[in-house]
């Protein structure tokens, strides 16, 4: 080969290499067009999936705020409609009576008409409840305003998580599941600056239009029910797939996933066939006479809901100006104000439990919490002890521990057992089975709840209010043994693998969570 020759090869050579360098270029730069379709994809889910979750807990501020302005609208109710102490009660307390009504009706309704729309009918309920409360002449009036109030708030309470559980990717399901509880904090927090904000008017008019404010949060629902999509498992159930598939291609973050959780979705549904009319009556019979596994999720379920109440919190909500009253605190504006503090405390821990749910897991955060609240019960029951009924302490001394012991109670609730018994019971149940088994556990902590209200000044009175939160604490205690025993992890796991969690019995007691979330953080670390 000549001279000339050995150029030309290197000349075409220098042409192929370049043309291999471009080659090369373009691909990179076709990669980076797909990472970036693939991340401004993955952004607009999650922004979709959050403001759905968000718009879906709307209505547990209709919830929160009644809690919190009940609290302080009773004492000018009391005075403006001459009402007795145990008409106080039976007002406070009917609401989660009541309210458990709308959550028995709740699992059967949003099997009918959706998880949306039943969102959109308690926002509906409830309006008309606040709207008779406010101009209520009498007491059997308002009652009755509050009876219509209860029904929305049960059909509400029900709802969301199971919802939010439904839309949620597994990895942020914790998190997101939990915004219903953020926003009841947020409702008793709004309640709470309510009371004192119009406390300073005639007590004629002061609370109707602490009660009258709670319609407002109604306004924003009626534009979520337009913005929400509904759940794709609720449309699997109705057999409308293509419907389910394209709500399913918004929330998830590609079409590989969407297509997977479809799947899931149709295997797990298992009865998309089955006569419908019989249905709802196979799922009682199949709830009344449950399998050993659907035993243990009940057991799970029910239990959380029920401690999550009978650990006394409603009654510290309702009657916080009764305690910091009891702990010698006299003016109606500085027991407001001292609200005002606990409002703030449990939606500030609130928002540690959401940043912290799917890090650290469900059960830690349970052990951390009904521990917690075992301690600050007995702390108050101690202080309001010895102080009234030993003279062992002095009054600024008790007043200053009571308030610390009730703002720790209520953040220790926040960071753990508040938002995780709706976690839990929103996603440990079969999809056939997991409205009723919801509403059946949203039926029981209303229950607790009203009880606990309904009857906390007479057994304060009976053996004192020191008396009274020292039994909540013993029973805080026996749910830290509880969690211990009944509770499973489920941070992670999609639906259908916490479903067969429980069907393998209760090999999570031997170890597995508290092994492995060490491990998690230990490689956070």
């Amino acid at each position: 080969m000549g001279m000339g020759d050995e150029q030309d090869v290197v000349a075409i050579n220098g042409k192929g290499n370049k043309y291999r360098r471009m080659d090369a270029q373009e691909e990179e730069e076709f990669d980076e067009d797909v990472v970036r379709l693939k991340m401004a994809r993955k952004n607009d889910s999650r922004k979709y999936v959050f403001a759905s979750a968000i718009f879906a807990s709307l209505n547990s501020v209709l919830l929160g705020y009644d809690v919190g302005v009940m609290s302080g609208a009773i004492l000018f109710i009391q005075k403006d409609l001459h009402i007795t102490e145990v008409q106080q009660e039976v007002l406070v307390g009917c609401l989660s009576i009541v309210s458990l009504f709308g959550s028995l009706g709740g699992g059967r309704t949003s099997d009918a008409i959706g998880r949306k729309w039943t969102m959109g009918f308690a926002a509906i309920v409830f309006q008309i409840g606040a709207a008779i409360m406010a101009f209520a002449p009498s007491f059997l009036v308002l009652m009755i305003g509050r009876l219509f109030a209860g029904v929305g708030i049960g059909f509400g309470v029900m709802i969301a998580p199971v919802y939010i559980a439904e839309i949620a990717p597994a990895v942020a399901r914790g998190s997101l599941t939990s915004f219903p509880e953020i926003f009841i904090n947020i409702g008793i927090l709004l309640g709470y600056v309510s009371n004192y904000v119009f406390s300073g008017l005639s007590y004629h008019i002061n609370w109707r239009i602490m009660l009258g404010v709670g319609i407002l949060p109604s306004v924003f629902i009626a534009f979520a029910l337009f913005v929400i999509p509904e759940s794709p498992r609720w449309l699997v159930m109705q057999n409308r797939v293509d419907e389910a598939r394209t709500v399913l291609l918004k929330i998830n973050e590609d079409e590989a996933e969407a297509h997977q959780r479809l799947a899931e979705i149709e295997e797990a549904a298992g009865v998309l066939n089955a006569d419908k009319n019989n249905e709802n009556k196979e799922v009682w019979r199949e709830i009344l006479r449950p399998s050993p596994s659907l035993r243990r999720m009940l057991i799970t379920g029910c239990g959380i809901q029920s401690f999550q109440q009978i650990t006394g919190i409603d009654a510290t909500v309702y009657y916080s100006p009764t305690i910091f009253s009891d702990a010698g605190i006299k003016s109606d504006t500085e027991l407001l104000a001292a609200t005002v503090a606990v409002g703030f405390t449990k939606t500030i821990f609130i928002l540690v439990a959401i940043l912290l749910i799917d890090k650290v897991g469900r059960k830690p955060l349970l052990y951390v919490s009904t521990i917690g609240m075992t301690i600050c019960l007995f702390i108050l029951s101690l202080s309001l002890t010895l102080m009234h009924g030993l003279g062992l302490m002095s009054p600024n001394v008790g007043i200053g521990i009571a308030i610390l012991a009730v703002c720790g109670n209520v953040a220790f609730f926040s960071v753990g057992i508040g938002p995780v018994c709706w976690v839990l019971t929103s996603e440990i149940y079969p999809l056939r089975l997991r409205a009723q088994a919801s509403a059946l556990g949203a039926v029981g902590n209303r229950l607790c709840s009203g009880l606990i209200a309904m009857s906390f000044l007479s057994v304060s009175r009976a053996i004192s209010v020191g008396g009274t939160f020292f039994l909540f604490s013993v029973i805080s205690a026996v749910s830290v043994m509880f969690v211990y025993s009944c509770v499973p992890e489920t941070k992670g796991k999609s639906l259908e693998e916490i479903e067969r969690l429980f069907q393998n019995g209760r090999e999570w007691q031997k170890g597995e969570v508290e092994l492995g979330d060490v491990e998690h953080l230990v490689q956070d670390k």
